[in-house]
């Protein structure tokens, strides 16, 4: 093969040096000139008046283009003066004889390659042997080129073309040849049978023959071109415009107005399938999530990202499916293992609960990987929000990290605050139709629901049995009282009774009634401790357990959390400890999160991602102050007023047995639809008279609307008396069954929801039950 001498670059000489011009001795210019106005014909006087036409004229000279001096010469020494040199048809290397089209090592390749192909040609295709002893027509895939043909063989083609001396026929996109025949009666687009007749590699030519065969005496086979599997991990640029096999699962099926996109994982990684056809038309309808497929095609590239534009997808025989399912299984199943991380504090309690916390990351780093989305529900409370802010943290890194997509941060994770401490009916309503019209519009799998803060309680089962009829798999981190253990699991394995009295410290596990619909269950309760240690606490850590990168990030939330919550425990000083390591002080921390409620309640049913980020610190660092500063003004001067109303209107009686009982009409003596709402109103008034009276002494709080009360106590009622919010809403729904009691919350702190008209019978019974108890 000729190719342009790259010495002398295709002229045959070499400039080797430069002399005067001996046509013009260097002037540049001929020794005649011309006068213009003698070459200047046609033109009107007026035009040419316009024009200088008097005088010489120079003229350049024609042997060195007015340069004055002129190249000396000599014949390339490559390429003989030829400006060509002969390269091989094939590598490309320099061919000393002019003669020869391919090098000596190509020559030899070729007749390996050939023979090869000659006597392996039935290792190269994948092809269903015929038991019946009828012909085999074979049907080319997408894949296949001219090095799959075998001489003699049937196959199936399309006319494109015909002529008089014969039709074109389309094996395939790649192959295709010329059938001579004079005799023919096809025309475009019929289909075909014919016989190969010869291979002309060098030309890509293919010469056919018609085939005599007869319907009923042959079967038709596919052949498919054997291809290595390739991981999808290791697809990369260096792969661009390569043909591919990959064998991978489903995760989610997404029809655009152009072609289908079927996003698939194996053992590796994840990617996108594009399938096109038609613009809107599904393809491969016979294809669901969670099927195991086999996708050929080649590599590219959309909007950045790495995508497969397949040439076919096929289902996997169930045998091999189960068999890759279970390979992908395993892989992600290591792969969400989360490393072993110390907690960020020192507690028996946490001890205890650990086996289930990792159990809690490894669930939503598992998610992550299956290319679930993950809906977190937190209390919208500074404790539950940190929770929630510290889980998305942990999980959103991780998203960019294993998703592809690089919205995968607003599309696989969504975080919502519930107003109530526990999973409404209005929430699962909520977050299951949004994820159902997900799954039908978008092809996504179902989320994984992440409760934070709540999900613990008798109240949360009929929302929790509604999301597991879908299936839809639960993790509950809670640190609300869950109900007496129904089972209890000690440090050597044995599960008893959980009537059974042990000490705390020797329970390991439990199990409660909510246990029944949530798939994993985090709450202190389970191991013998309390609600001391908060949601948000508990949430972080685990968040630390999932992505331990992001430690010095919010490591600072916890404190913010416990304080919020009004916590009493060594681990909340422990933990106002640690965000002093980030030069956060014990009132610095209540202070955000006084802020936190105070956003909160004008938030709503937002998320609030970036001004949540800014109050707590994690994001915005340089408005962080400004903005705590300037909301905890505002939340002063709110509760003041609010204060200032409802103070002169607590009725406080002093009970026989000692304890204090203060209550206030929040519907009456408040101010309404602002903050603080009625819960915090009778926060504050608590707050208030145990700084008058001591928080030594046993005091109760209750704030009562139409239809409920807000119930806050000193410890020294709990421990003095075993006051529980719990035990009292159990017993009003006993004695008053008609009042329709609901409720609960913690041991010292709670709500109580009843029928309105029955008000002043279930708050009378609420003293008597209080007056009753014992010292």
């Amino acid at each position: 093969m000729k190719k342009e001498c790259p010495k002398c670059k295709g002229t045959g000489s070499i400039i080797v040096d430069t002399k005067v011009c001996e046509v013009c001795d260097g002037t540049g210019y001929e020794e005649d000139s011309f006068e213009m106005k003698n070459h200047f014909k046609g033109v009107n006087n007026k035009a040419v008046a316009k024009f200088d036409l008097d005088g010489d004229r120079d003229v350049p000279c024609e042997a060195c283009k007015g340069k004055g001096t002129v190249n000396v010469v000599e014949k390339c020494s490559k390429c003989g003066g030829t400006g060509e040199i002969n390269v091989c048809g094939d590598c490309g290397k320099e061919l000393d004889n002019d003669n020869d089209t391919y090098c000596e090592d190509c020559k030899k390749k070729q007749k390996q390659d050939k023979l090869k192909r000659k006597n392996e040609s039935s290792k190269k295709l994948k092809v269903e042997s015929d038991i019946s002893g009828k012909q085999i027509v074979y049907q080319l895939d997408g894949l296949c080129d001219m090095n799959d043909l075998d001489i003699n063989g049937l196959y199936k083609g399309k006319v494109t073309r015909v002529e008089k001396y014969g039709v074109f026929v389309s094996l395939n996109n790649q192959v295709w040849g010329l059938m001579r025949t004079r005799n023919t009666h096809k025309k475009v687009g019929d289909y075909i049978i014919v016989r190969i007749t010869q291979i002309k590699e060098r030309k890509k030519e293919v010469d056919m023959a018609p085939a005599h065969v007869f319907k009923g005496e042959y079967v038709v086979k596919k052949l498919t071109k054997k291809i290595k599997r390739t991981t999808i991990a290791s697809l990369d640029e260096n792969k661009l415009k390569k043909i591919v096999k990959v064998y991978g699962e489903v995760m989610q099926i997404q029809q655009t107005s152009g072609p289908t996109i079927f996003t698939i994982t194996d053992e590796t990684s994840i990617t996108w399938v594009a399938a096109f056809n038609e613009p809107g038309v599904r393809m491969y309808p016979d294809i669901e999530v969670g099927d195991a497929v086999k996708v050929i095609g080649e590599v590219n590239q959309h909007n950045g990202e790495i995508q497969i534009e397949s040439e076919s997808i096929e289902k996997l025989k169930p045998a091999v499916a189960d068999k890759l399912k279970s390979l992908i299984a395993k892989a992600l199943d290591e792969k969400a293992e989360p490393e072993e991380v110390d907690f960020l504090i020192k507690s028996p309690v946490l001890d205890r609960l650990k086996p289930k916390m990792r159990e809690a990351a490894k669930v939503i780093r598992r998610a992550i990987l299956d290319g679930r989305s993950i809906l977190v529900r937190h209390h919208a409370d500074a404790d539950g929000i940190c929770a929630g802010v510290a889980m998305e943290k942990a999980v959103i890194p991780l998203l960019k990290e294993f998703n592809p997509d690089k919205d995968a941060e607003w599309y696989y994770f969504k975080r919502s605050p519930s107003k109530a401490p526990f999973y409404e009916l209005e929430d699962v309503v909520k977050d299951l139709s949004f994820a159902l019209e997900d799954q039908e519009r978008h092809g996504q799998k179902l989320p994984l629901i992440v409760l934070l803060d709540n999900g613990s309680t008798e109240e949360d089962i009929v929302a929790l049995m509604q999301a597991k009829i879908y299936d839809i798999e639960i993790v509950v981190i809670d640190h609300h009282f869950p109900g007496d253990l129904i089972t209890k699991k000690l440090k050597d394995g044995t599960v008893v009774s959980g009537d059974k009295e042990v000490s705390a410290d020797e329970i390991y596990g439990g199990e409660v009634l909510v246990d029944e619909y949530v798939d994993t269950h985090v709450n202190p309760y389970l191991v013998g401790g309390d609600s001391q240690i908060t949601a948000g606490a508990l949430a972080t850590e685990v968040a630390h357990i999932i992505n331990p990168e992001i430690k010095d990030l919010i490591k600072h939330l916890p404190g913010v959390a416990v304080l919020g919550d009004h916590a009493e425990a060594d681990e909340v000083d422990q933990y106002v400890k640690l965000a002093a390591e980030k030069n956060y002080t014990k009132e610095e921390l209540k202070k955000i999160a006084e802020c936190i409620d105070f956003e909160a309640y004008f938030l709503r049913f937002m998320n609030g991602r970036g001004i949540i980020d800014t109050i707590l610190g994690v994001d915005n660092l340089d408005k962080h102050k400004k903005m705590v500063d300037a909301l905890y003004k505002e939340y002063l001067k709110r509760v003041d007023i609010q204060l200032k109303a409802v103070m002169p209107n607590i009725n406080q009686t002093t009970l026989d047995n000692g304890i204090i009982l203060n209550r206030l009409d929040v519907e009456k003596f408040a101010h309404k639809f602002t903050f603080p709402a009625p819960g915090k109103t009778c926060g504050f008034v608590h707050d208030k008279i145990v700084q008058e009276l001591g928080d030594e002494k046993p005091i109760i709080t209750l704030g009562n609307g139409p239809d409920f009360a807000v119930v806050r106590a000193t410890d020294a009622v709990n421990e003095k008396f075993g006051f529980s919010v719990n035990t009292i809403v159990d017993e009003l729904k006993e004695e008053i069954p008609q009042a329709g009691i609901d409720g609960g919350g913690h041991e010292c702190a709670g709500s109580i929801k009843y029928i309105e008209g029955l008000q002043d019978k279930v708050l009378n019974e609420f003293k008597i039950n209080v007056e009753n108890l014992k010292n």
